[in-house]
């Protein structure tokens, strides 16, 4: 009987497999959880980042949407053989001594009118909300409509005394909007005088085919929308001009800021603008000389025509035209997202935007059965008016 004995079965000897697998388990839940934490904590950093600058960047915005309204002006002046930095110099400083006149003949004239206009808010509520009741035969509590809009003086002085805070409070508010000005005007100096520069270091990190294009962009932006920016400035200024000697020749309430804001309101507003700028100095005029409101809407009406065949086609002839729909959607848009400035911009950014699909948009001719269908549809609609017209006239008796 030969003596065959059994291997004894070794207990350590277990699969490699499995202990790898058990032993980098843990450790694989380890960093998984250390790069989690690393990503949320970076997340926070660049939203805390971006939120402390968020201003900062809103004034570079503002800056480089000033740089390519005066660059026509610069670049016109730079090919004549002045340096582009003296040219930027002359008109940033050309444009500093325009405002700077401006405060000096208007700003007291003005910052007084502003704030007797802001003053004189409650009781136009209160003249709008008597007229409606007297009119319709309304039931409304004009002191409740001014009280749920804090439209009362006493809480327009509380209002402004806490956002004021003080002596302190105007102090900051005061250094804040210089600082912020004074940010705006250097970046825009800079953006203009050293654009050439500025295009080549941006080029320089992208690969051949694509510096052309972004030289192409960057180029067809600064001439499209930056004359349009300019255009609506000159068109701006010479409606607040217009309108602001008209309101005094007429003796309208606060006849310098009524001025102002229809000549901005009326360009940076597309379609309504003009409706809206004239509207609040009728609605004063109202209750002061109601025959104004008759003045206001016929010099309205002349300087929009003046405008549209005289100095639109002067100023605007080398700038781009947008959509009456999408200029006015970029304006709401805008002011959601910026606020009153925000209305501004709102419409130079979509210029620049469309420019660029413009440029690089491919549009094709309609096919010939389509151009024909549209064609036959409204010769068909304007037959079918024609023809109601007619029967409505032989029914009449």
């Amino acid at each position: 009987m030969s003596d065959h004995s059994e291997p004894v079965p070794d207990e350590t000897a277990r699969p490699k497999r499995n202990i790898a697998f058990i032993a980098l388990e843990p450790r694989f839940l380890r960093r998984s959880i250390f790069l989690v934490l690393i990503g949320v904590l970076i997340f926070q950093m660049v939203t805390w980042s971006f939120s402390l600058l968020a201003g900062f960047f809103f004034n570079l915005l503002l800056a480089w949407l000033l740089a390519i309204s005066i660059d026509p002006i610069v670049t016109g002046l730079a090919e004549r053989g002045m340096r582009r930095g003296l040219a930027t110099s002359i008109v940033a400083i050309g444009g500093v001594a325009l405002v700077g006149g401006f405060i000096a003949l208007f700003g007291g004239a003005l910052a007084t009118q502003i704030t007797e206009l802001i003053t004189a808010m409650p009781a136009l509520i209160l003249d709008l909300v008597r007229w409606f009741n007297s009119t319709f035969d309304a039931n409304i509590d004009p002191v409740e409509i001014t009280s749920n809009l804090n439209l009362t003086t006493d809480q327009i002085t509380s209002i402004a005394s806490s956002l004021a805070g003080g002596i302190f409070g105007v102090v900051f508010s005061v250094l804040g909007v210089a600082f912020s000005f004074l940010t705006v005007l250097v970046f825009s100096f800079y953006f203009s005088a050293d654009s050439p520069r500025i295009k080549r270091f941006v080029a320089s990190w992208l690969p051949h085919n694509r510096q052309i294009v972004f030289i192409n962009v960057w180029d067809i932006a600064v001439r499209k929308a930056g004359g349009f920016l300019i255009s609506k400035l000159a068109l701006a200024t010479l409606s607040a001009a217009a309108h602001v000697g008209f309101f005094y020749l007429i003796d309208i309430p606060y006849w310098l800021p009524m001025g102002i804001f229809a000549g901005l309101v009326s360009q940076f507003i597309p379609t309504i603008g003009t409706y809206i700028g004239v509207a609040l100095p009728a609605l004063f005029a109202a209750f002061e000389q109601p025959i104004d409101i008759l003045w206001i809407v016929l010099f309205a009406s002349v300087y929009q025509q003046f405008e549209n065949y005289v100095f639109t086609p002067r100023i605007s002839t080398a700038t781009m035209d947008i959509n009456s729909g999408v200029a006015l959607g970029s304006v709401f848009v805008g002011a959601a997202l910026f606020g009153p400035i925000g209305a501004i911009i709102g419409i130079p950014l979509v210029a620049i935007v469309i420019a660029v699909i413009e440029a690089y948009a491919h549009r094709y001719q309609l096919h010939p059965e389509v151009e024909e269908r549209t064609v036959s549809r409204r010769r068909s609609v304007a037959v079918e008016i024609i023809r109601e017209s007619d029967e409505s006239e032989s029914e009449t008796p």
